[in-house]
């Protein structure tokens, strides 16, 4: 049977379709420059999320879990052939992206007959200071945007935006470690919210700080958040760690109170 163009157009759009309805429910991930070190939030019910590919390098995701860990084992495989061939120094985001992962998944998504991945990744690559970090966004057909300063993925492109709205009116400079962790909860909150709701959910009332209070309050009872860090003056080999629970617990406690209020 003949294949024409308009089928193969046809074929392309349900499988956008087909994949942002699987992705509308994901866990929002957040990746923000702090003074200390760059950081990327999510939340998790399962297994974790959040990864170091490379010495200066961060992954996380939303989508299907065995194509988080594909991606995740591709850019690994990839960093470390460059750090071999090359040098460390030469790992950079800019060519795992570019040349290993973007590549595969745009051949994924393009071959209409064949599985496609249904993941939105956020890439960190972590610079000698914040103004040198630099963020990956992407997306499921192989398209990706380059971003300073911080990035997010989200259930739908609505979420993002309202997600990156909070962050252009509260990160005009990097914060603290421990008020980008406030920031950050509030900013996955908020993609949460969008991502279910058929209409933008602002940022900017009472109300819309309930909704998102409330939402957040709901979702640790039942998830874990993740939190991981690469932190630049860490005296250790590696500079990747993960929060532990009493850092975390502060902030936690602040939406735990407020939803009780």
């Amino acid at each position: 049977m003949a294949f024409s163009p308009y089928d193969w157009n046809e074929a392309i759009q349900h499988r956008s379709e087909y994949v942002q309805n699987r992705l509308r429910d994901g866990s929002p991930v957040v990746a923000l420059s702090t003074q200390e070190a760059v950081m990327v939030l999510t939340i998790h019910r399962a297994r974790r999320k959040v990864f170091e590919i490379y010495d200066r390098l961060l992954y996380s995701a939303i989508g299907n879990q065995a194509d988080i860990e594909t991606i995740r084992n591709t850019a690994i495989d990839f960093a470390h052939r460059e750090g071999y061939s090359r040098s460390p120094d030469d790992v950079s985001i800019q060519r795992l992206v570019g040349f290993a992962v973007s590549p595969l998944l745009k051949r994924a998504f393009g071959e209409a007959f064949s599985s496609l991945f249904v993941i939105r990744a956020v890439f960190a690559e972590m610079g000698r200071a914040p103004e040198d970090d630099q963020y990956f966004s992407l997306n499921f057909d192989g398209e990706f945007s380059k971003s300073p300063r911080y990035a997010v993925v989200g259930g739908t492109e609505a979420a993002e935006e309202q997600m990156l709205k909070v962050l252009q009116e509260r990160a005009k400079e990097p914060p603290a470690l421990a008020d980008a962790l406030d920031l950050a909860l509030r900013v996955w909150a908020t993609g949460r919210l969008n991502a279910r709701s058929r209409e933008a959910v602002a940022d900017d009332s009472d109300a819309q700080e309930k909704r998102v209070v409330a939402l957040f309050s709901d979702e640790i009872k039942q998830a874990t958040v993740e939190v991981g860090v690469l932190e630049r003056s860490s005296q250790r080999e590696g500079k990747f760690r993960l929060l532990g629970p009493t850092e975390l617990e502060p902030a936690l406690e602040r939406y735990r109170s407020a939803a009780t209020t």
